[in-house]
């Protein structure tokens, strides 16, 4: 059953003020009815302000007569039909404040180390804008001479987990196998030591 907002709180205000029984006041707030009773004698809640469920749009004053008067009623929760409130998007990772000046070298570190990311992967991984990427990428950033590449985990703005789910997540997107692919800056160096010097064909005469 539905209980109200505040149940040890409604409980104190129904008992205060209204000729209820215990038994109703428990069943009505999910309490047992003896805690009810405590509550009366002072025992429980000493000094708890009462919550005032008519108020609140959770009982009628007509409801509360009602069963005062016949001790068998049962008080029900009245329902609402206000919309139910929307549950607020989550938005940027939170990043403390002594820390913000670091994701400019977190960024460096990942577009050198990690190019495979996507700038939303980045923006969601370390806390960053896309604009604030574009501009360590570019090398426009307004600081850009104090910024020195920097791994974000040893940083704190991220767990090594969130960071290997990233780049599972990209690699996937990018088609290649998460168990055996190396990230897109290490695939190129080896290619470039491997790569057999390429002889240029003499001009045949």
């Amino acid at each position: 059953m539905a209980l109200p907002l505040m149940p040890k709180a409604t409980a104190v205000w129904l008992v205060e003020n209204t000729g209820l029984s215990f038994e109703q006041i428990a069943d009505f707030c999910g309490m047992h009815e003896l805690e009810v009773q405590a509550i009366a004698d002072g025992e429980v809640a000493v000094g708890m302000v009462g919550r005032d469920p008519v108020a609140g749009g959770e009982l009628t004053l007509a409801d509360i007569e009602k069963a005062a008067k016949n001790p068998n009623v049962k008080l029900t929760l009245r329902e609402h039909d206000l919309p139910q409130p929307v549950a607020r998007a989550k938005g940027p990772r939170y990043t403390p404040v002594t820390k913000r000046g670091d994701k400019p070298d977190a960024v460096a570190w990942l577009l050198k180390q990690y190019p495979e990311l996507s700038d939303a992967q980045l923006c969601k991984l370390i806390g960053t804008t896309k604009p604030t990427i574009a501009a360590v990428r570019d090398k426009t950033h307004w600081n850009l001479a104090n910024i020195k590449p920097r791994n974000p985990v040893l940083l704190g703005l991220c767990t090594q987990r969130e960071l290997e789910a990233a780049l599972e997540k990209a690699r996937k997107n990018r088609g290649a196998d998460p168990a055996v692919a190396q990230p897109v800056s290490m695939l190129i160096e080896a290619a470039d030591v491997n790569r057999p010097p390429v002889l240029e064909d003499e001009d045949e005469e």
